[in-house]
């Protein structure tokens, strides 16, 4: 029995051919600890060192993947592909039938990319750990917009060592301390806003909160770092916000002119794709986004940065990226089937390119509008404001705005 009386299942999904050790110390080290388990096997090539709960052809037959015809026969890549998506679909239905509390996987690259897999499948809240080999990008690739926890295995996986069993104990731990925690209960509040947010658009998003708030909406804040973009898009693809205030579109920046910070092609089509009300800013689309200056491309070598810290190098959209830029942003919200305005700071998109700024740059802002207005839907609404965006003025009249739309929807 768990602390709190009652036994927690947790899903221990991985290739039984190749990590079958790893995989049972898992299974038994929660069975020890009181946590109930089922062992899902997504192999392909060779028998299961370990025996499963579920085999890999109950997972295959989830999605109609014909395993036995396609051992042998697929490339790596598209077998991974197939067992990632049938098991995405077996979690989301142990989850459905209540024999799913939380989901760990083991592996290097192509299990982390299968258990992940049908970890992002899962609600927000879900308990999800991952031990792997990856990092950097390929981890963030795998994390996606989730919220699921990567434990870094340092060592690869191939068999149980002094340095790896303490760790794979401590992913043990966390899962089973996260099942069995005791429930949150939250508050009962009104409709929920998503806002995104960038340090250098932190005052516009706290003055519009301030706004918000006390009428009685509770507003979501993402860090707009390319994860943040991507669990919000996500989260409001799952129907979890009545209304978007989108201040931050600095990663449609980094998306198309090659930052770190993208987050992906589907960046600003949830709302619209939803029907949502919708109030969208051009926050910090002044900036794109990299690692420490060293790691900057060579193609931009000539351009204007400023060093945000060790590990973040801020460059200036100039004018042709600004164009680009506009163009991308009005053909998305123009496709909106929603309530949508688009608010334009005409003095400054960040707080680094107000007058005086480091990236004061009057001609590539104009380049940004222009293309803007030249390309928008007249089924958009435009606000330009004699403001930058972090003025309170500029960010009242977005709140303002929202909940006009907000309060129309409700009557």
């Amino acid at each position: 029995m768990t602390a709190r009386g009652v036994r927690k299942t947790v899903v221990v999904m991985g290739t039984l051919d190749t990590k079958g050790e790893e995989l049972g110390f898992v299974r038994d080290r929660l069975e020890m600890i009181g946590v109930e388990t089922l062992l899902v096997d997504v192999g392909i090539v060779h028998p299961p060192a370990v025996e499963p709960d579920i085999d890999r052809r109950e997972v295959a037959a989830e999605t109609g993947f014909d395993i036995e015809s396609a051992a042998g026969l697929l490339e790596r890549g598209t077998a991974v592909a197939a067992m990632a998506e049938a098991g995405a679909a077996v979690a989301r239905r142990l989850l459905a039938e209540g024999r799913c509390d939380g989901i760990i996987g083991v592996g290097g690259g192509s299990n982390s990319a299968i258990a992940t897999a049908a970890m992002r499948a899962l609600p927000l809240g879900v308990p999800k750990v991952m031990v792997s080999t990856l990092s950097g990008e390929e981890a963030s690739a795998c994390i996606g917009g989730s919220d699921l926890i990567l434990f870094p295995s340092i060592v690869d996986v191939a068999g149980l060592n002094v340095i790896f069993l303490p760790i794979l104990a401590n992913a043990v731990a966390a899962m089973a301390g996260m099942v069995d925690a005791p429930p949150i209960c939250f508050k009962a509040g009104g409709q929920r806003i998503a806002a995104t947010m960038f340090g250098v658009t932190t005052p516009s998003v706290a003055a519009a909160r301030e706004c918000l708030e006390p009428a009685g909406y509770e507003v979501v804040t993402f860090h707009a770092r390319g994860n943040g973009g991507k669990a919000m898009e996500a989260l409001i693809r799952d129907g979890f916000f009545a209304g978007i205030l989108d201040v931050t579109t600095t990663e449609l920046a980094d998306e198309m002119v090659g930052g770190k910070l993208s987050a992906g092609p589907d960046r600003l089509t949830a709302a619209g794709a939803a029907g949502l009300p919708q109030v969208v800013s051009l926050g910090a689309l002044d900036v794109v986004n990299f690692g420490p200056i060293d790691t900057v491309p060579p193609r931009f070598e000539h351009r204007l940065f400023s060093v945000h810290n060790p590990q973040a190098t801020l460059m200036r959209t100039n004018a042709e990226e600004c164009a680009q830029i506009g163009a991308e942003l009005a053909r998305k919200l123009s496709a909106s089937t929603g309530p949508t305005a688009v608010f334009v700071p005409l003095r400054g998109l960040s707080g680094l390119s107000i007058e005086g700024g480091v990236f004061y740059d009057p001609e590539a802002d104009e380049a940004l509008f222009d293309s803007l207005r030249e390309n928008l839907s007249d089924r958009v609404e435009l606000r330009e404001i004699d403001t930058s965006i972090n003025d309170p003025e500029f960010a009242r009249a977005m709140a303002a705005q929202l909940m006009d739309f907000l309060g129309k929807g409700q009557e």
